[in-house]
């Protein structure tokens, strides 16, 4: 049997644009994106903790250090910037194997930053 497990997460981050003029997705900074381990194209669902949206996309890398986080595309009508959102993946694995796994949950600060692993 497979189940869908929480694999990881990015807890917290602000928005810092919206671009509906972008065929879609979130764009993150590629330094939260290898902590929490996520892919660029993985999909992603995003939590808007200011006003309660939800949605599925899939993620494109931003430049590293920036601090980006850009929902892009109709995904821009579902927050405005200095929102806060938890950008979350899951992943299907063996149900044995998921008994054991640890996901992984990146907290930045209030910039969107953390420090880069040594």
């Amino acid at each position: 049997m497979m189940v869908q497990m929480f694999k990881s997460k990015i807890h917290r981050v602000k928005v810092t644009e919206a671009n509906l003029n972008y065929v879609g997705s979130i764009t993150i900074d590629e330094l939260l994106m290898e902590a929490a381990n996520i892919l660029e194209g993985e999909r992603v669902q995003i939590v808007n903790n200011n006003n309660g949206e939800r949605l599925e996309t899939y993620v494109i890398k931003g430049e590293r250090h920036s601090g980006k986080i850009c929902l892009n595309g109709a995904a821009a009508r579902k927050a405005e910037v200095g929102d806060v959102l938890i950008i979350i993946s899951y992943a299907w694995m063996d149900y044995e194997e998921a008994k054991t796994f640890k996901p992984t949950a990146v907290f930045p600060d209030e910039h969107n930053r953390i420090e880069e692993p040594k």
